[in-house]
């Protein structure tokens, strides 16, 4: 019995998308293929959203799924599964739509309300699942409808409460709901409409100026704001002006405000009152007129120098019967200076400061606008000073100047010159500076400044100051004398020099070693030094070089010299006397040594003959001492031995004739006279 699934499918009569309330029926179909004819249990599962909703064992390949009346809530993505003997096939999902939803259900909590007072109100689809959203509408006679929507996603109904407000007299509401299908919004028809009551809780206050909205200045000004209410219980009445909250009462059905009228209370005034959420205002315009207008402060003079006078004088034009008064402005406090018109008075430098004056009419004071006085003392002479202190500054780096005046009145105008040049003009209260780049290594021009002040004295001017430029040393070189090579013990003289420079200079003379040693210093006023070394010792060879820097603080240092320490011409020459005689020894001894052996081999005519040799050997040795620089080779000595020889040969006759005669070479070599 062997079976395969072809295809597993949905179906849905009377199509996918049919009106809410009508019939629905999703019915799967297997289709299968067999190897005989013969029976099999179909197990049908038809599932919506992915959950199952419908479950059917058949032995037809078919299963109906019967909705009789569809809802918005039946909408979804259907698929069915078939399972037969261990085998199971799934269909492909299908889409049912059920347009058009059920009509809310709106409920409201009271069906009168007081201004103020919050309306509760449900909307509600029974037959619909979450998640829905839900709008409720405040409807107005004679406006555009208020809508609130709310979205609920877990229930079915939603609650929201609408406040009442002032003006809201009969109230209707309503609502509708809301799904959201494949992204596509859909809405119910609307809900029944609610009727609702409005009542005031009080009426619009009443707000009176008396004795009119039309004052003069100085007149006594009355306010009185009333309502009438449905009970006194949490009534607040509040009187503001520009936002400002003049009085107010509570639990009263009046309030009542006074002040004496000023220019200042002039504008619009407000009435307020307040139960619970409802509130009411009321608003009225109140216009003071002027008393008489705010006085004038004259100064005879505004800047003047310590110890003039000065006047002050108050007026109101075209009013002269007030009482008047003159005040320093300060921080703390006015002061009152005189209560009168005028004020005369003889200045110093604290009378600086601003002035004002005062006027009273029937109770109502009014202020002038204040008026500056500045009372200047003279500015001392001003000293011109260089920023790093010494007077002087490194060629090429900037100058920068202070000029200082100790007393006299700021600001002050300081302006500095260089030579008959003015360079720049600064103003500031006790001192200025001045920074001048331009420096030449042959400027000769002085520096002086100016100060000045608004004083009737006029301009203050310092005292010339010269300034040095310091010129920085430049191309150190070291040079000795010997140069190279000095005898051991003897002197050696090194001179550090700089091609340019501002005196004094300081030299330093080191040593290269591990680490470089500091070995002499002196400061010249000159561009080289010397330094004297009377002995040096094998132990003073190495490298040596200088450094050179002055005022200018920029060190220069020269290339290094290698000095080598030889032996001294007297200790070369003990040396070479004593490898001489050492020679001589040796040739003495082997001349000996020689004789000895011929004597031995010859008989008495050899050593004779050996003898008288040896003997003429010694004496031409002897009698050739150099002397008088005069050198002697070697081949002369040889030719005054052969030719000394040869005389003897013929002296002795036939008996030595025969004899063979053997002779060594000695070479002598003088002694340099200046060694």
């Amino acid at each position: 019995q062997v079976f395969t699934f072809n295809t597993v499918e949905i179906k849905v009569q009377p199509s996918v998308k049919v009106r809410n309330g009508a019939a629905l029926s999703v019915i799967c179909h297997a289709d299968i293929s067999k190897s005989a004819d013969f029976q099999l249990e179909y197990n049908f599962t038809i599932f919506k959203d992915r959950k199952p909703v419908f479950v059917a064992v058949s032995d037809t390949g078919d299963a109906r799924y019967e909705i009789p009346v569809a809802k918005s809530s039946d909408t979804g993505d259907y698929e069915c599964t078939v399972r037969a003997d261990k085998k199971t096939k799934s269909s492909a999902p299908v889409l049912v739509w059920v347009t058009g939803m059920t009509k809310p259900i709106l409920t409201a909590d009271k069906r009168d309300a007081l201004e103020g007072e919050t309306v509760e109100l449900r909307c509600e689809l029974p037959e619909e699942e979450p998640p829905l959203r839900f709008c409720f509408r405040k409807i107005k006679t004679n406006s555009t409808p208020k809508e609130t929507c709310v979205s609920e996603p877990y229930r079915n109904f939603s609650v929201l409460e609408i406040s009442v407000e002032e003006g809201d007299h009969i109230l209707q509401f309503d609502c509708f709901g809301s799904r959201n299908v494949k992204l596509q919004w859909e809405n119910s028809v609307h809900s029944n409409k609610t009727l609702v009551t409005v009542r005031e809780p009080f009426i619009k206050p009443t707000l009176i100026p008396m004795p009119s909205s039309n004052v003069t200045e100085g007149d006594q000004i009355q306010f009185e704001c009333s309502t009438t209410v449905v009970k006194l219980e949490g009534i607040e009445i509040i009187l503001q002006k520009n936002r400002t909250i003049l009085n107010s009462v509570q639990d009263k059905r009046f309030l009542r405000y006074s002040t004496m009228a000023t220019l200042e209370h002039s504008g619009e005034y407000l009435c307020k009152v307040e139960q619970g959420g409802a509130s009411k205002t009321t608003k009225v315009n109140v216009a003071v007129s002027e008393l008489f207008p705010k006085p004038t402060l004259i100064a005879s003079m505004t800047k003047l120098d310590e110890n003039r006078e000065l006047t002050l004088s108050c007026n109101i034009n075209g009013f002269r019967r007030a009482n008047f008064s003159i005040l320093r402005k300060n921080p703390t406090g006015d002061i009152p200076l005189r209560n009168s018109r005028t004020l005369a008075m003889r200045v110093n430098v604290n009378d600086t400061g601003s002035y004002t004056c005062k006027a009273e009419v029937k109770g109502i004071v009014k202020e002038s606008k204040p008026v500056r006085i500045n009372v200047y003392a003279p500015v001392s002479k001003p000293t011109l000073s260089v920023a790093g202190g010494l007077p002087e500054v490194v060629l090429g780096k900037p100058l920068q100047l202070i000029c200082h005046s100790m007393m006299g009145t700021p600001p002050k105008t300081f302006t500095f010159y260089k030579g008959n040049e003015v360079k720049e003009t600064v103003t500031n209260d006790t001192y200025a500076t001045f920074l001048d780049e331009n420096i030449r290594l042959n400027d000769r021009r002085g520096y002086k400044c100016e100060a000045k002040n608004n004083h009737s004295s006029g301009m203050r001017t310092s005292d010339v100051l010269n300034v040095t430029v310091i010129v920085p040393v430049r191309e150190a070189t070291l040079g000795s004398v010997p140069y190279g090579e000095v005898e051991d013990g003897s002197e050696i003289a090194f001179l550090c020099s700089v091609k340019e420079g501002s005196w004094p200079i300081h030299f330093q003379f080191f040593k290269r070693t591990d680490r470089d040693v500091l070995v002499h210093e002196e400061r010249e006023h000159a561009d080289k030094a010397l330094w004297y070394k009377k002995t040096m010792k094998r132990q003073d060879a190495g490298t040596y070089y200088c450094m050179a820097s002055n005022r200018a603080k920029v060190d220069v240092r020269s290339h290094p010299i290698t000095i080598s320490v030889i032996l001294a011409a007297w200790k070369k020459g003990l040396i070479a006397a004593f490898v001489l005689l050492i020679i001589a020894g040796a040739g003495a001894l082997a001349l000996w040594w020689f004789w000895r052996k011929k004597k031995k081999g010859k008989g008495p005519s050899m050593e004779m003959s050996g003898s008288a040799l040896a003997a003429n050997l010694t004496n031409e040795k002897l009698t050739r001492q150099p002397s008088d620089g005069d050198y002697y080779s070697g081949s002369g000595y040889i030719e005054d031995s052969e030719n000394h020889m040869k005389s003897t040969d013929e002296s002795k006759g036939p008996d030595l004739e025969s004899a063979e005669v053997e002779y060594t070479e000695v070479e002598v070599s003088a002694l340099d006279p200046h060694r």
